[in-house]
């Protein structure tokens, strides 16, 4: 019998640490449940002492998902550790994920406490968590720079406690696939009680082996735990990402010899998910799920994989979602129909004013757009205004006008605070016209970080899917608005980023 590689998801933890990627409670939901149909071993939810915010959606979370561990991540004090231990009670199956830092340099610099506090401290966090829960994570931050002795008598110390899972984190993405998986394997070696727990890898990419590091980790150093996220999303430079070392041993089963539990069609529709509700687009040439992951241009490519697909693929598109049937529905589409695409596609909206929501918003699309993509459905439920009908900011109407040689002008009616108002301005283009017409009223003060425009589906007819990213006074948040007018798309964005910018939710990033 192989041995079983456990899928960690920290897509909801540490993949939201990229800046701008912060999501609602909804949102976080949304792709839970998606996780779930992936059958992800461990969703690690949240950081639950971080936030009211967090902690209710590790708690929504938690209450909501049946099939897959739910963690909550805490740092090593009693405080953070009965936080989410609160948050998980609802769950089937929970874990706490608890971490301290024991490199020199975190330990000096960052902790100010010396190494034999540290240790006092991760074997006091661990002894309190297992009293809480029955599966307890622990994690050294930055343990691949941290002395091997004294990691080695850290871990020892925690095993002992009743810690489960001992993960060892690149938290700084500075290893090498060699080199890391030997020090997986000599700290399992050199620990007399390291059979007593499964071992986990999390490496981040900032040198762009992130994968092959974690991959490393369990070929070389016996790990069976990884930690990734979809889209490879996360902080700087991104974490190991979960479509790539899924693909990665189910394809060489035959060097790895290990079984996984995930359901590989799901992948796919998780990426999608994850990138427009983030906004955070995925590169054409991504691996397993950019648009050119299963595209041919060479004629000699071409030629083969017509005569024989595994002359140049590897994988069938089918086995991680993609499908030659994209068109799904239209405007003689009826409430049942949508209702069901949305299930197939792992979108559960809360109510059925939500459904009937969408499903306006759908008809209205289709009367603009002859054929309706998967694509289209889940940026129009990721749209905030199909399921948030409280929003500070709504739009209404815009009409712009532009002519070569002209300066353009736009005027746009939205809601603020539940009423009306009308706003104009001129710019360098129509968008630039719209959004310096919303700020004009609104005057947030907030700076623009980021504008991108990414075309859904691919013709002159596709929604224009629209990330607008603003930071103000030390807070970054993402904004996406789609629509098949740009301008119109672009003016929701801005909206919706505001909204953010409005809610106020305090987020405080954790370490991993």
């Amino acid at each position: 019998m192989a041995d079983k590689l456990i899928i960690f998801d920290t897509t909801l933890r540490d993949g939201e640490q990229s800046p701008g990627a912060s999501m609602n409670k909804d949102e976080k939901l949304r792709i839970a449940r998606q996780l779930e149909r992936l059958k992800v071993d461990v969703i690690e939810a949240g950081f639950a002492a971080s936030s009211n915010g967090d902690f209710e959606a590790v708690q929504c979370i938690a209450n909501a998902i049946k099939d897959s561990t739910i963690c909550s991540l805490s740092r090593a004090n009693d405080r953070d550790i009965s936080r989410a231990a609160e948050a998980l009670q609802g769950a089937n199956s929970a874990r706490i994920h608890t971490f301290i830092a024991t490199s020199a340099l975190h330990m000096e610099k960052k902790l100010r406490m010396t190494p034999d506090q540290v240790f006092e401290q991760a074997k006091l966090a661990v002894r309190f968590a297992r009293n809480l829960v029955n599966d307890v994570e622990f994690s050294p931050e930055d343990g691949y720079r941290s002395d091997v002795d004294f990691l080695c008598r850290v871990i020892e110390a925690v095993i002992s406690e009743g810690a489960t899972t001992i993960n060892v984190p690149d938290t700084v993405g500075y290893a090498v696939p060699e080199l890391y998986g030997n020090f997986i394997k000599n700290l399992r070696e050199r620990i007399p009680n390291s059979d007593k727990a499964i071992w986990s890898v999390h490496c981040h990419n900032d040198l762009g082996m992130a994968v092959a590091n974690s991959l490393a980790g369990v070929k070389i150093g016996g790990a069976r735990q990884v930690e990734c996220t979809i889209n490879g999303l996360g902080e700087r430079a991104g974490n190991c990402s979960l479509e790539e070392v899924v693909m990665a041993v189910k394809t060489r089963r035959d060097y790895f010899g290990l079984d996984l539990g995930i359901d590989t069609k799901h992948i796919l529709a998780a990426s999608r998910m994850v990138s427009q509700t983030t906004g955070f687009v995925v590169q054409p040439n991504k691996a397993v799920v950019g648009a050119n992951a299963f595209a041919h241009a060479s004629g000699i490519h071409q030629d083969g994989v017509l005569k024989a697909r595994d002359t140049y693929e590897i994988m069938r598109a089918e086995d991680v979602g993609w499908t030659a049937n994209k068109i799904v529905l239209g405007k003689l589409s009826g409430r049942n129909a949508f209702k069901q695409r949305l299930q197939e596609l792992g979108v559960q909206l809360e109510s059925e004013a939500d459904v009937n929501n969408a499903f306006a918003k759908f008809k209205e699309l289709a009367d603009r757009k002859s054929e309706i993509f998967d694509e289209d459905i889940l940026a129009l439920v990721s749209d905030e205004s199909v399921t948030h009908d409280k929003e500070q900011y709504g739009f209404v109407s815009l009409s712009q006008h532009s002519e070569t040689g002209e300066r353009p002008q736009a005027c746009i009616v939205f809601t603020a605070d539940g009423k009306e108002v009308k706003s104009s301005s001129d710019g360098n283009g129509p968008v630039d016209a719209s959004l310096k017409a919303i700020e004009a009223h609104v005057k947030s003060g907030a700076e623009m970080v980021l504008y991108s425009v990414n075309a859904i589906s691919g013709s002159t007819e596709s929604q224009g899917e629209v990330t607008v990213r603003l930071q103000n006074s030390g807070r970054v948040v993402n904004g996406i608005g789609a629509d098949p007018d740009i301008v119109v798309a672009s003016a929701k964005a801005y909206l919706s980023a505001l909204n953010k910018l409005h809610s106020k939710a305090d987020r405080v990033a954790a370490q991993g």
